[in-house]
C-alpha cells in the first residue's frame, strides 16, 4: 500500500542542504515545512503534528538535542537525526534521548528517502499488521490505536518505535524473538550486528518500564536467541 503524503518538518541550519533536502522531499508528495534554527524547530514541532522530523544536531539558538529534549516531554513524534556528528557515542545519545532513527553525514540522499519511508511505514501501516489492537497482561495495558501504554493506569511515555517494539514483546510473551526478527519488524531494515539501534531502543524502553513500576526482568535477554517478554 502506498504511503499517504505526510508533513514533515526539516530542521537544518545549512541552506543548501535544507533547500536539497526539502526540495527531495515535496518531489516525493510529501508536504514539507522548512526552518533554519532549533527555536523554530521547536516552535513547530510543539505547534502542528508532523509525521516526521528531521532534525540536525548542531543548530543556532537550540541546539538539536535540546530540541529533542523538550519535544519528548509531551509529543512522541517521529525524529530522524541528521548530523555531522556521526561518532558512534553521538548515535547513541539521539537514540537513547528519543530519537527513531540517526544517519550521520554526509549520506546518501537515496539512503534518506529509504529511511524516511521506512519511519512514516511504521507509523502509518502499523495497525495494518494484525487483528487486535489492545492488549492487556499483568496490569500492562496497550493501545495500538493511539500507541499508547499504561500500567496500573498510569501512562508510560515512549516513541512509536519503543511502542511497536513493546507491542511484538507483548504480543508473543513467553517466546525468543530474535535481533533479526525485530530488526525486520520494528526498524524495517535487515539486522547488522554493527548496528547498535535496536540496542538502545530495547535500553531505553526497560528503563521506562522499570520506571514505570513494572519488574526488571520483564524483558529478559536470552543471549544467542534474543528478547522475552515475561507475562
Amino acid at each position: 500500500m502506498p504511503l499517504v503524503p505526510a508533513p514533515i518538518l526539516v530542521v537544518e541550519d545549512d541552506p543548501q542542504l535544507n533547500q536539497q533536502v526539502c526540495a527531495l522531499l515535496e518531489n516525493k508528495g510529501f508536504e514539507v515545512t522548512c526552518v533554519h534554527d532549533g527555536e523554530q524547530g521547536l516552535t513547530h514541532a510543539l505547534a502542528y503534528d508532523y509525521e516526521l522530523i528531521i532534525l540536525d544536531i548542531r543548530l543556532p539558538l537550540l541546539e538539536g538535542y535540546d530540541v529533542l529534549s523538550q519535544l519528548r516531554k509531551c509529543k512522541q513524534t517521529p525524529v530522524l537525526i541528521l548530523s555531522a556528528c556521526g561518532a558512534e557515542q553521538d548515535r547513541i545519545k539521539g537514540l537513547s534521548m528519543g530519537a527513531d532513527d540517526y544517519l550521520p553525514k554526509p549520506f546518501n540522499i537515496e539512503e534518506l528517502i529509504l529511511r524516511v519511508e521506512a519511519i512514516l511505514r511504521r507509523s502509518q501501516h502499523f495497525e495494518q499488521n494484525t487483528t487486535h489492537f489492545f492488549i492487556e497482561k499483568n496490569g500492562l495495558s496497550l493501545n495500538k490505536h493511539q500507541f499508547e501504554a499504561t500500567f496500573n493506569n498510569a501512562s508510560i511515555e515512549m516513541t512509536a518505535i519503543q511502542f511497536k517494539l513493546l507491542w511484538h514483546l507483548v504480543e508473543n510473551a513467553g517466546q525468543a524473538l530474535s535481533k533479526p526478527y525485530l530488526s525486520q519488524q520494528v526498524l524495517e531494515r535487515q539486522f547488522s550486528r554493527y548496528d547498535r539501534s535496536l540496542d538502545m531502543h530495547l535500553s531505553r524502553l526497560r528503563k521506562k518500564l522499570i520506571a514505570a513500576g513494572m519488574g526488571a526482568e520483564s524483558i529478559t535477554t536470552l543471549h544467542g536467541r534474543g528478547y522475552t517478554f515475561n507475562a
